[in-house]
Formats: structure tokens, sequence, C-alpha cells
């Protein structure tokens, strides 16, 4: 007896048309850390050594975006051998640690990539990160992030961070290139 034949399933997730239109011309994505990578708690072993958490969600939606030719990168204010771990798992290449000054960190990776910041989008969650944000053709930030960033954003993630909310911006950059649809039934197979 044969089994019945399944329906591919059909993505769920939908974004607003403008706000695809913002994100189609996105050639990188500037990622913070702290706040956006993790849930922003800084974890210390009895030894001193910082811990990290990072989700699978968010791992993956990197690993996809750079399948979909879209450059990941980190500019942040820290640095962890969690971190470089982490990234270096990841293939993220371009990163930018224990930088104060954010914005000359951002422009160095785009310049290094031959890119303006009209091909960037950018997620970050405090102060530092709004001169990067300010600048980015899409500004992105999770829901818990200061006033005065969710002000400025151009989405606000549903996902919290460090739970996924990077993961959202990689399916909204995915869908604005109009891959998503198929990275999403090659998945399905």
């Amino acid at each position: 007896m044969n089994a019945p034949a399944m329906s591919m399933p059909r993505p769920v997730q939908h974004f607003a048309p403008e706000l695809l239109l913002r994100a189609q011309p996105v050639k990188v994505l500037l990622l913070d850390v702290d706040g956006v990578l993790t849930d922003g708690g800084l974890y210390f072993t009895e030894a001193g050594e910082t811990i990290k958490r990072f989700h699978t969600l968010d791992g993956h939606g990197i690993k996809l975006l750079q399948r979909a030719g879209v450059t990941p990168a980190v500019v942040t204010g820290r640095d962890s051998a969690a971190l470089r771990l982490r990234l270096q798992a990841l293939g993220v290449v371009h990163a930018r640690f224990g930088t104060e000054d954010k914005r000359p960190a951002a422009e160095a990776i785009l310049d290094g990539l031959g890119l303006g910041w009209d091909a960037a989008a950018a997620v970050g969650d405090d102060w530092p990160d709004l001169p990067v944000l300010r600048r980015a053709a899409l500004a992105v930030c999770p829901p818990g992030a200061h006033p005065e960033v969710l002000a400025l954003a151009h989405h606000v993630t549903q996902r919290p961070a460090g739970a996924g909310a990077v993961r959202e911006v990689c399916d909204l950059l995915l869908t604005a290139r109009g891959v998503y649809a198929g990275l999403f039934e090659e998945a399905c197979q």
C-alpha cells in the first residue's frame, strides 16, 4: 500500500512590504553581541571567565544568510573566548572586538567589503549601537532594547535577544532576497 502524498508546506512567516523593500539592497548584516546575539546578561565563572549563551536559531540563520550571499559581521564592545569560538563555528570572519566606538569599526568592515551604508543592515540594543543603526539602510533591534534604540529602529523583532531575534532578521533578509521560500522547501524535503 502506498503512503498518501504529502503536500509541501508553505512558509508562514511574513513581513510588511515596506520592510522588505528596505531590506532588498542589504549585502551585509552588522551585529552587536550582548543584548542581540545573547540575552544581554554577563555571566562569569569563579575564575572570572566570561560565559555566553547563544541560540541555535540565530546560528542557523547566519549560516543561511551566508549561503544566500549576505555577509554577517560582528561589531562588539566586548571580547571573549566564547564569542570567538562561536563566530569561528559559524564561519563569521568579519568581526571587531572590544571597540568602544562602533561606527569606525563598522565602516572598516564595510570598506573591506567594498560596500557602503546603503547595503548594510544593523542590529543593536543600546546607545553604543546608535551611530551604526542611524547610518544603516535597515536598523533593527530586539524588543528589550533601550527606548531610544526602539524609537530609531525600522523593525523591532518579535523574538527576544539571544532567543531567535537574529534569526528573525536573517529570515527577513532572505525573504527580501527572494530565497527564503526555496531554502524552506529544500529543508522540508
